[in-house]
């Protein structure tokens, strides 16, 4: 008989977890519930806890408990726009309202829209277990196809995205249709320039290789140049992507990929004046 515990503490949760690792742990169950692997396994529900359901901020961050479902994102006034965006392009309402930010992440998917939004700006995971607790950015968790660095007893209890300059953003999802599709192509950018000077640039694509990309030491390039200075550079920085960017085969071919890839980041860096 299938066993399906529910904490309502992070610390219950955390402890249950820590004698039965064995637990398979979920919130919204939107991905996990539908795939065989589940069968003849017992479950840790963790969708009761308050500590998993809060986004708020501090001084650094906007901490998004990874309970949190893509409605409760989209509808909080903390949340930034181009999360808000890509929230809204997840799958039908009825799977917004169950399925969670943290589940998203947690399945190692480069097809993940909300990961990729944490991917491109930095966010870091919260990653508690009974008794020991680290904080680990989101580019290191992903290790391979579906493979994270998550660690036995481990639950990731909180999405810490940095809070400024966010507002300058773009944001492309390619797919099948307008609605209800996984991406075949997805892209995010993020470009802050004060007094004419890039202070920030980063750029993230999902659904092309086995995790997102996020080409931090090409995306260097820019930051630090003036506008004008990035001009002349351009054609440098898109060759050094274009060799970066190696993507595999899939719903769509290799060489579709590529194009929308080198497609996007020309539009992104136009649209800002490069």
């Amino acid at each position: 008989m299938v066993k399906n515990l529910l904490p309502e503490t992070l610390e219950d949760a955390l402890t249950i977890y820590f004698g039965q690792p064995e637990l398979v742990p979920y919130s919204g169950g939107t991905d996990i519930m539908v795939g065989s692997s589940c069968e003849d396994k017992n479950f840790l529900f963790i969708n009761r806890i308050p500590e998993l359901k809060q986004i708020r901020l501090d001084n650094e961050f906007i901490r998004f408990g990874s309970a949190c479902t893509f409605t409760e994102v989209i509808e909080n006034d903390l949340t930034p726009t181009i999360l808000k965006e890509a929230c809204k392009k997840i799958a039908a309402p009825a799977i917004r309202n169950v399925g969670t930010i943290g589940g998203n992440i947690a399945n190692g998917s480069a097809k993940a829209d909300s990961a990729l939004i944490f991917m491109v700006t930095n966010s870091l995971l919260r990653l508690q277990a009974h008794g020991s607790e680290r904080i680990l950015p989101l580019r290191d968790f992903y290790i391979g196809r579906s493979k994270t660095a998550i660690k036995q007893g481990e639950l990731i209890s909180e999405i810490l995205m940095p809070k400024q300059n966010l507002d300058n953003y773009y944001y492309e999802k390619v797919g099948a249709r307008k609605a209800l599709s996984i991406s075949r192509v997805s892209f995010a950018a993020i470009l802050d320039v004060s007094d004419d000077i890039i202070r920030n640039c980063a750029t993230a694509f999902g659904a092309v290789s086995d995790v997102i990309l996020r080409p931090s030491e090409i995306d260097n390039m820019l930051i630090g140049k003036s506008i004008k200075e990035a001009k002349a550079i351009k054609s440098t920085y898109i060759a050094t992507l274009d060799k970066a960017i190696v993507p595999r085969s899939g719903r769509v071919s290799i060489e579709f990929r590529k194009d929308v890839c080198m497609n996007l980041i020309s539009d992104f860096l136009e649209s800002n004046g490069i």
